[in-house]
């Protein structure tokens, strides 16, 4: 009798933590867009046939002239130039970012951990802020931004731009109940407290969602098999918290895909991002940027798209020498510059470790300094603009740090601990092994200097020369 007593108040006590427990879940259930999830009411269809589901609020967002201007921004940029396929927008990544978010949440609103420190209106300021992440990024941003020019804003500051501007921080209030720096906190990192770290963690680290969309998005348009080989499914339904509360960790059932997701990184990044053509490009971009911006009004170019983006430098450019590799990349015919000599973190002459990470203004001279040389070597005159040395920027990947729980034990372990995979592809320097110095020429002049061989003597001695002169410190170098 006394048993069946304490049973019925176990019930009983277990009915009320439980009915406690339902209405933190059912408020959860309440948010419009983890509703809408399984509705299936209003949707956008993206690739490779996903629904995105849409609320009105939600609407109103991607209708602003702010989000709109996405869909004139393509995702990749130059990559097309090498992968033709690959032009899908910042519109529709945002789209599968925001899906992706919503998964997540749902998945995580049933751990019992996640909701006591995770509000339900902390949850909408997450889906906000993958939905707008990037708001603020402008045509082939990162591209310049790794030129680390002082005179360059980061893109979050064109972010809170964006955010602030009436219609967008109308909707905010009206709609979500948030101020523009509730999102950019969550989008720029402005501020770390447990709650803010951990949402952070979701939208922008080593299992993030915007990682998530983006490798297996490039990979899709570019039409190569690297960056779709990791089970999205089976790492959302392995996530947990970790062991401090303040990020992401996996359980033991998603080791294997996150493994195959470093992987998927490094492959991309090898076979995609830092393809010797698409550098090749990259390399062309960056040296009309550099040699222009003096010239340009950058806060009304990175606000424009990216056909409006290339029509300014073009006409900045005018009949100058810059003119002639911007119509390498935007003219009627693809004119890309050609590799000439590149140089590896391994190889044993050094050249990588002298270059890499060297400022932009250095790259210049040093190119300067090459052309120089090989005008001497060549007997023939090689322009400053015809010879481009492209190389790591100071800024490096991050390495993917993320811990294991393991239910049995209950303990955590890093990955890189139980796994060979991330051991060798994400613990060491992962710029080392993807990234190469490479030197590049204008096609009229790149089998010339082929002839000469091995460029590995001629690039010391460039820079040597920069190192002696200092002229990449001035702003003519």
């Amino acid at each position: 009798m006394t048993s069946f007593i304490h049973r019925g108040r176990w019930k009983k006590g277990r009915v009320a933590v439980s009915c406690g427990e339902d209405e933190t879940m059912a408020r959860w259930e309440e948010i419009p867009e983890l509703m809408a999830l399984d509705s299936r009411r209003q949707l956008i269809r993206i690739p490779p046939e996903l629904d995105v589901p849409i609320t009105d609020r939600v609407r109103r967002l991607i209708d602003t002239a702010a989000f709109r201007r996405l869909a004139r921004i393509t995702q990749l940029g130059l990559v097309s130039l090498v992968y033709p396929a690959a032009n899908h927008t910042r519109f529709e990544h945002s789209l599968g970012v925001y899906r992706l978010a919503l998964l997540v949440l749902k998945h995580l609103s049933h751990d019992p951990r996640f909701r006591a420190q995770v509000t339900p209106h902390e949850g909408e300021k997450l889906i906000v802020a993958a939905l707008l992440h990037d708001l603020g990024h402008w045509p082939f941003c990162h591209a310049i931004e790794d030129l680390g020019l002082p005179d360059v804003p980061p893109h979050e500051a064109f972010v809170a731009r964006f955010l602030r501007d009436e219609p967008v921080a109308l909707l905010l209030e009206r709609d979500w109940g948030l101020q523009p720096d509730d999102v950019l906190n969550l989008v720029a990192k402005h501020r770390a407290d447990g709650v803010s770290s951990l949402l952070q963690n979701i939208l922008s680290g080593p299992l993030d969602v915007d990682k998530m969309d983006y490798l297996f998005r490039d990979s899709l348009h570019a039409g190569v098999p690297y960056g779709r080989f990791f089970d999205q499914q089976r790492l959302v339904g392995s996530l947990c918290l970790n062991e401090r509360g303040d990020g992401l960790a996996i359980t033991e059932k998603g080791k294997t895909a996150a493994e195959l997701m470093v992987f998927a990184r490094y492959v991309m990044f090898s076979e995609v991002y830092w393809h010797h053509a698409v550098r090749s490009a990259t390399a062309m971009l960056q040296r009309s940027f550099f040699e222009l911006k003096d010239r340009l009004d950058l806060e009304a170019l990175f606000s424009a798209g990216e056909w409006e983006f290339i029509e300014s430098l073009r006409q900045s450019a005018g009949q100058s020498k810059t003119a002639e590799i911007l119509n390498g990349l935007f003219g009627p015919v693809r004119t890309l510059y050609k590799r000439i000599a590149q140089f590896h973190y391994f190889d044993g002459d050094d050249v990588y470790r002298r270059i890499a990470g060297r400022p932009y203004r250095w790259l210049v001279a040093c190119a300067h300094h090459l052309a120089e040389l090989l005008s001497r070597k060549l007997g023939i005159p090689v322009s400053s603009h015809q010879v481009l040395v492209d190389a790591p920027p100071v800024h490096k990947e991050i390495e993917f740090r993320v811990d294991v729980f393991f239910p049995k034990e209950a303990t955590y372990r890093p990955l890189s601990e139980v796994s060979p995979v991330v051991r060798a592809l994400a613990q060491e320097q992962f710029d080392h092994y993807v990234k190469r110095v490479r030197v590049f020429a204008a096609p009229s002049i790149a089998g010339e200097i082929k002839s000469l061989g091995s460029l590995t003597e001629l690039m010391h001695q460039a820079a040597e020369a920069t190192d002696a002169s200092q002229d990449y410190l001035s702003n003519t170098a």
